[in-house]
């Protein structure tokens, strides 16, 4: 079936992978009902590690199952994730480059209800600024599945971002996907757009909403690091401008990553995302995307300003 869920995705194609890899184990901080953790522990018991509220010892731990041979993967929200275990990512996984799977569940603003102490707002910039570490952010819950699939293969520290609330699929479950590949969606001349996670689907529509008026490419960019700096400035080739979306700070995550690609190519360059600010709790989803800007209009209103300055 297909999904409309990032965690749900995430915990089923975990159970699948670990019908055929008994490497495979997974690792949850208490919060196994929502990473969809859960259901891997209902169907191997025996490789499910449940670790209390200590996400610092959890990784730990799953530093020490890389070294005998298994994969782990490590479940909790993508604040504590990057946060919390901060220390132990840095001086055991990613210096050592063992093969953990670190997965922050309801990033960005997605876990709206619960405030700014639950919104990762920085954690690709945390992330990605760690030598060694490979940083994923997949656009919805197909993605999800392939990405999964593609870190259980990759041999190396690696983190997923995933979205907490349901959402149509912006992209094709039979897509490509390959870790460091950009993918384009719609092709364009004029604006090229750059987007990440659920900031996709509203890219998407706002070059629907411009189609006629300004040819927009839009580009899928679901693996934050390693980026392929190449490939982005072949992509911009001719193009007026640039603009970038992503649920996440405007400081240190995709913009971030893209102007470093263009630094020589004197283009300009709109970031849309959060600006450089915590979240706040929300009645609703789209009550705090709207809150941080994050809509269909600011993305227009980007490519409207990259167009003036021509």
């Amino acid at each position: 079936m297909e999904h409309t869920n990032q965690r749900e995705a995430y915990g089923t194609t975990l159970v699948e992978l670990g019908k055929v890899n008994r490497n495979i184990v997974i690792l949850d901080a208490d919060l196994g009902g929502s990473t969809r953790g859960k259901l891997f522990e209902e169907n191997f018991p025996d490789r499910h590690v449940e670790m209390g509220i200590a996400e610092a010892n959890m990784t730990s731990v799953a530093a020490g199952l890389a070294q005998t041979g298994k994969i782990p993967f490590v479940n909790t929200f993508a604040v504590f994730a990057s946060g919390r275990a901060y220390d132990q990512i840095r001086q055991t996984i990613a210096i050592g480059k063992l093969n953990v799977k670190i997965c922050g569940s309801s990033a960005g603003v997605s876990d709206f209800g619960d405030g700014s102490t639950h919104q990762s707002v920085e954690d690709m910039a945390i992330m990605r600024a760690i030598p060694n570490m490979t940083v994923l952010c997949p656009a919805d819950a197909n993605e999800t599945v392939k990405a999964v699939r593609a870190l259980a293969e990759y041999n190396g520290p690696c983190y997923i971002r995933l979205n907490r609330n349901d959402y149509p699929n912006v992209t094709s479950s039979d897509a490509p996907f390959e870790i460091g590949v950009p993918s384009v969606l719609k092709e364009g001349n004029e604006v090229v757009l750059f987007a990440t996670g659920y900031m996709l689907t509203l890219a998407m529509e706002a070059a629907r909403q411009l189609e006629g008026r300004v040819s927009v490419k839009v580009v899928n960019i679901s693996t934050i690091k390693p980026l392929d700096q190449n490939r982005i400035k072949e992509l911009v080739k001719g193009a007026k401008g640039v603009v970038t979306a992503e649920e996440h700070s405007i400081v240190g995550g995709l913009g971030s990553a893209i102007a470093e690609a263009l630094r020589l190519e004197r283009m300009p360059i709109e970031f849309v995302g959060i600006q450089d600010c915590f979240g706040r709790s929300a009645h609703s989803y789209s009550d705090i995307l709207k809150y941080q800007n994050l809509t269909t209009e600011r993305v227009v209103e980007a490519i409207d300003t990259i167009v003036s300055l021509q």
